[in-house]
């Protein structure tokens, strides 16, 4: 029986390295991508500004303390959406087992190739690069815990192969906080047990990691020997959409907060539109000044209408809000999920789904601010 060969393909600093590539003069800059104001996060790091220590899911005012020559620029998903089509029909030439993981990665099945895994790896590469004037790393492994480690252990534009009987002699030396899945706080308890590679982690006695993991132990050490039988999952279906907005001042005003609802509903429910979607369940995350954050959602009748999802996910803020008077936000979201792809709509809402596709239309050309809903200005 041939041996499984996956592939994990790994955009290197996606977002940056487009908006490097779309302007040369930020090319070899300490660029952020990511909220601007006081509040934002950073959404991705080009490698110049990493050296500083800046990462993503930073906060921005963190990034620039540590990096104040750093270059900021907002996203833009459109553009970076347009780039993953191109990299995901690159993966859709290779084989029909690509299971996508974000815009800027995936697992691919190769097995029944009939070129060699690395020769595979290589060509992938070298059609980005052509087709996108971006670099990617890639893993090759015989399974997919072990080809998403390798293919973080030579970024940029690295190319890493771990064969079946190399496992131990790869694995072992690295550290433990590598393990995919390993979440921050269990990483933390792992090291303060005195773990500090994967090697120690695989062979850890029980009296150790139950503690730590229960019932897992045995599966926690099994993936720190490199085993893992999960097969590429085809046709993945994502789970949920969202949309959300850090303040840079807490909010109170309850009109401010309708306006701000109203947009990110717009902008949640233009992505299930460009993903041929609806929604079934609509949710909204407030986050308050103390941090404290909070969700209320309601299952709906699957759509796509911006009016029907925008006045339920209102309700449910207007609900919070009445339970909480006063009460200063510094975060709003628009969560939608249930999807599941679109079927025929009924026909009152067919007029409406029309127009919503002529505004993505005219925004995909003109950029996300062409135009605005009237209930969202302030």
């Amino acid at each position: 029986m041939r041996e499984r060969a996956i592939l994990h393909v790994d955009m290197d600093a996606f977002y940056a390295s487009v908006e490097q590539h779309d302007d040369p003069r930020l090319a070899g800059k300490p660029l952020i991508v990511g909220g601007t104001r006081g509040r934002g996060v950073v959404a991705a790091a080009s490698y110049e500004v990493r050296r500083f220590g800046v990462r993503s899911a930073m906060p921005m005012r963190t990034a620039l303390e540590r990096c104040p020559q750093a270059i900021c620029v907002a996203p833009r998903m459109h553009r970076y959406r347009e780039v993953s089509g191109q990299v995901f029909a690159i993966f859709h030439g290779m084989t029909p087992l690509v299971e996508g993981l974000s815009l800027d990665e995936a697992f691919l099945d190769v097995t029944a190739s009939v070129a060699a895994p690395v020769e595979i790896a290589a060509l992938i590469k070298r059609r980005i690069r052509e087709a996108t004037g971006l670099t990617a790393s890639v893993g090759v492994a015989p399974n997919k815990l072990v080809a998403k480690i390798a293919s973080d252990l030579a970024k940029p534009d690295g190319l890493t192969v771990v064969t079946r009987d190399r496992l131990q002699e790869v694995l072992d030396p690295l550290p433990v906080r590598l393990l995919p899945g390993l979440g921050r706080k269990a990483g933390a308890r792992v090291v303060e047990a005195g773990i500090a590679t994967l090697g120690e982690l695989r062979a850890a006695p029980d009296a150790l990691l139950w503690p730590i993991f229960g019932r897992y132990a045995c599966r926690v050490r099994e993936r720190a020997s490199g085993i893992d039988e999960r097969p590429v999952s085809v046709g993945r279906e994502e789970q949920s959409v969202s949309a959300e907005e850090t303040f840079e001042r807490d909010v109170a005003d309850p009109r401010t907060l309708h306006c701000e609802l109203e947009q990110l509903a717009d902008r949640a429910v233009e992505r299930i539109r460009g993903k041929s979607l609806t929604s079934g369940c609509v949710g909204v995350k407030i986050r308050r000044h103390d941090f404290a954050t909070f969700t209320r959602q309601r299952r709906i009748t699957p759509t796509q209408d911006r009016r029907a999802i925008a006045r339920v996910a209102t309700e449910l803020l207007e609900g919070w809000l009445a339970a909480h008077r006063g009460a200063k936000l510094r975060l709003l979201g628009v969560a939608l999920s249930a999807l599941c792809p679109v079927a025929q709509l009924p026909l009152f809402e067919q007029a409406q789904p029309a127009l919503d596709a002529a505004i993505d239309r005219i925004r995909r050309r003109f950029g996300s601010h062409a135009l605005r809903r009237a209930g969202s200005i302030k």
